[in-house]
């Protein structure tokens, strides 16, 4: 891991596209300005794992567990199932 020191306002470079500023510092927290090309995601530590996670989780569904999405999507907001009989 390489470990720079960066005062409020100061940058550092990865690659030729991405730049990671110095925002604000107080405390014991530190503000981050990340500036990266769209097509480059950006995610806290936690948001990352958590989307891996729901991609397992995705990918280890079943064809069947997937039948009543059009049915529910056709529903629309707000609407019940209707009253079986």
């Amino acid at each position: 891991m390489l470990v720079l020191s960066r005062q409020r306002d100061e940058s550092i470079m990865i690659g030729d596209n991405i730049v990671v500023t110095i925002v604000d510092i107080r405390g014991d927290k530190v503000r981050l300005g990340i500036n990266a090309p769209s097509e480059i995601p950006v995610h806290r530590q936690e948001v990352y794992e958590a989307i891996q996670r729901e991609n397992m989780r995705a990918a280890q569904l079943e064809p069947g567990d997937t039948a009543d999405i059009g049915r529910l999507a056709n529903r629309g907001p707000g609407r019940s199932d209707p009253p079986r009989r």
